[in-house]
């Protein structure tokens, strides 16, 4: 049996990202070329960083809090 490439997952997750980003700041600069309001769902960059540094962690069973 052979074994996973992993590498080659990865560089194809990577790619899709990759893709998917570009498609949405293409889209993005079509809506503001437009003149359009940008869509309520986008969130900045600046806060899409910082969101999950806010939330603590849950306490899971034998942890205080």
């Amino acid at each position: 049996m052979a074994k996973p490439n992993y590498s080659f997952e990865k560089r194809q997750r990577e790619l899709a990202k990759k893709k998917k980003k570009e498609e949405k700041d293409r889209e993005k600069a079509a809506r503001k070329a437009a003149g359009l309001p940008p869509v309520a769902d986008e969130v900045d960059d600046a806060e899409e960083g910082a969101g999950a540094a806010d939330v603590p962690p849950a306490a899971g069973p034998g942890q205080p809090g």
